[in-house]
Protein backbone atom coordinates (compact mmCIF):
# COMPACT_ATOMS: atom_id res chain seq x y z
CA UNK A 1 0.00 0.00 0.00
CA UNK A 2 0.84 3.29 -1.08
CA UNK A 3 2.41 5.75 1.72
CA UNK A 4 -1.01 8.37 0.42
CA UNK A 5 -3.49 5.50 1.07
CA UNK A 6 -2.05 4.81 4.31
CA UNK A 7 -2.12 8.25 5.29
CA UNK A 8 -5.91 8.63 4.01
CA UNK A 9 -6.48 5.35 5.95
CA UNK A 10 -5.05 6.82 9.31
CA UNK A 11 -6.95 10.17 8.54
CA UNK A 12 -10.42 8.22 7.91
CA UNK A 13 -9.57 5.32 10.79
CA UNK A 14 -9.20 9.05 12.97
CA UNK A 15 -12.63 10.59 12.03
CA UNK A 16 -14.17 7.37 12.24
CA UNK A 17 -13.09 6.96 16.23
CA UNK A 18 -14.73 10.52 16.64
CA UNK A 19 -18.01 9.44 15.21
CA UNK A 20 -17.85 6.47 17.64
CA UNK A 21 -16.98 9.09 20.83
CA UNK A 22 -20.15 11.34 19.50
CA UNK A 23 -22.51 8.39 18.98
CA UNK A 24 -21.48 6.64 22.58
CA UNK A 25 -22.04 10.32 23.83
CA UNK A 26 -25.58 10.43 22.42
CA UNK A 27 -26.40 7.32 23.38
CA UNK A 28 -25.72 7.90 26.87
CA UNK A 29 -27.57 11.06 26.55
CA UNK A 30 -30.66 8.76 25.35
CA UNK A 31 -30.34 6.19 27.68
CA UNK A 32 -30.52 9.04 30.30
CA UNK A 33 -33.73 10.43 28.93
CA UNK A 34 -35.28 7.05 28.97
CA UNK A 35 -34.37 6.47 31.81
CA UNK A 36 -35.64 9.83 33.17
CA UNK A 37 -38.84 9.23 31.81
CA UNK A 38 -39.40 5.72 33.37
CA UNK A 39 -39.01 7.51 36.23
CA UNK A 40 -41.30 10.39 35.20
CA UNK A 41 -43.81 7.47 34.48
CA UNK A 42 -43.90 6.25 38.13
CA UNK A 43 -43.94 9.52 39.35
CA UNK A 44 -46.93 10.00 37.79
CA UNK A 45 -48.64 7.05 38.63
CA UNK A 46 -49.30 7.14 42.14
CA UNK A 47 -49.92 10.84 42.37
CA UNK A 48 -53.16 12.08 43.26
CA UNK A 49 -53.06 16.13 42.86
CA UNK A 50 -52.92 18.22 39.97
CA UNK A 51 -50.79 17.40 36.95
CA UNK A 52 -48.68 19.97 34.38
CA UNK A 53 -47.50 19.77 31.15
CA UNK A 54 -44.60 21.80 29.26
CA UNK A 55 -45.57 22.56 25.77
CA UNK A 56 -43.00 24.60 23.73
CA UNK A 57 -42.14 27.08 26.65
CA UNK A 58 -45.24 27.07 28.42
CA UNK A 59 -46.50 24.82 31.52
CA UNK A 60 -50.15 24.06 31.03
CA UNK A 61 -52.66 22.08 33.55
CA UNK A 62 -53.77 18.61 32.24
CA UNK A 63 -54.58 15.16 32.88
CA UNK A 64 -52.84 12.59 34.60
CA UNK A 65 -53.74 10.57 31.29
CA UNK A 66 -52.56 13.12 28.89
CA UNK A 67 -49.55 13.26 30.75
CA UNK A 68 -48.87 9.62 31.04
CA UNK A 69 -49.79 9.51 27.20
CA UNK A 70 -46.89 12.30 26.41
CA UNK A 71 -44.17 10.49 28.64
CA UNK A 72 -45.42 7.39 26.26
CA UNK A 73 -44.82 9.48 23.12
CA UNK A 74 -41.87 10.98 24.64
CA UNK A 75 -40.43 7.66 25.25
CA UNK A 76 -41.60 5.78 21.99
CA UNK A 77 -39.51 8.72 20.38
CA UNK A 78 -36.30 8.46 22.70
CA UNK A 79 -36.12 4.58 22.00
CA UNK A 80 -36.84 5.22 18.08
CA UNK A 81 -33.49 7.19 18.18
CA UNK A 82 -31.80 5.08 20.64
CA UNK A 83 -32.16 2.44 17.64
CA UNK A 84 -30.96 4.54 15.07
CA UNK A 85 -27.88 5.51 17.20
CA UNK A 86 -27.08 2.37 17.90
CA UNK A 87 -27.62 0.94 14.23
CA UNK A 88 -25.00 3.68 13.37
CA UNK A 89 -22.64 3.27 16.15
CA UNK A 90 -22.42 -0.79 14.64
CA UNK A 91 -22.00 0.25 11.44
CA UNK A 92 -19.22 2.54 12.36
CA UNK A 93 -17.49 0.08 14.60
CA UNK A 94 -17.32 -2.33 12.04
CA UNK A 95 -15.72 0.50 9.56
CA UNK A 96 -12.87 0.46 12.28
CA UNK A 97 -12.14 -2.71 12.95
CA UNK A 98 -12.07 -2.95 9.39
CA UNK A 99 -9.52 -0.04 9.47
CA UNK A 100 -7.76 -0.81 12.51
CA UNK A 101 -6.60 -4.21 11.15
CA UNK A 102 -5.50 -3.00 7.69
CA UNK A 103 -3.09 -0.02 8.93
CA UNK A 104 -1.97 -3.07 11.49
CA UNK A 105 -1.55 -5.57 8.67
CA UNK A 106 -0.07 -2.52 6.92
CA UNK A 107 2.16 -1.42 10.02
CA UNK A 108 3.78 -4.98 10.40
CA UNK A 109 4.80 -5.51 7.07
CA UNK A 110 6.82 -2.46 6.76
CA UNK A 111 9.06 -3.70 9.50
Amino acid sequence: MEKEEIEKLTKEYQNIQMQIQNLTFQKMQFNQQKEEYKEAEKELQVSSGRVYLEIGGLIVETTKEKALEDLKDKMESAEMRLGIILKQYNEVNKREQSIRQTLTEEFKGEK
